[in-house]
């Protein structure tokens, strides 16, 4: 997994990459209660505001931390955003990306580098 400054995690599943927010980022957020995914079919540029969320002491942008197509959003979400405080580098998955370039994931920080970084 990889992870960004903006305290989202990526994973890569066969040729897509699976985006959701971080343990970190979700207690820091509290409870989630709302959740706007993006339609499957966008295409996305890295820093595009893709999802928004609230909770109950925020309301939060999620943005796109590489180019590519959403191909699929997770819709359990809608009904039950608290699956995100509850499971976030699980079933709180937010979306998947098809990216031309992989290679750009390479200068993401790692799990060492990301404890670091919110300590």
């Amino acid at each position: 997994m990889k992870y960004t400054e903006e305290h989202e995690w990526l994973r890569v599943e066969d040729d897509l990459v699976v985006v959701g927010i971080t343990e970190h980022a979700s207690t820091q957020l509290g409870d989630i209660v709302f959740i706007e995914l993006p339609d499957t079919g966008t295409m996305v540029a890295k820093d595009d505001e893709v999802v928004v969320i609230e909770s109950v002491k925020a309301a939060s942008d999620i943005l796109a931390p590489l180019d590519g197509e959403i191909v699929e959003v997770n819709e359990a979400l809608v009904d039950a955003p608290s699956a995100i405080n509850e499971d976030a580098v699980g079933n709180g998955w937010m979306f998947k990306l098809k990216v031309e370039d992989l290679s750009a994931m390479d200068e993401m920080m790692d799990e060492a580098a990301y404890k670091k970084f919110i300590e």
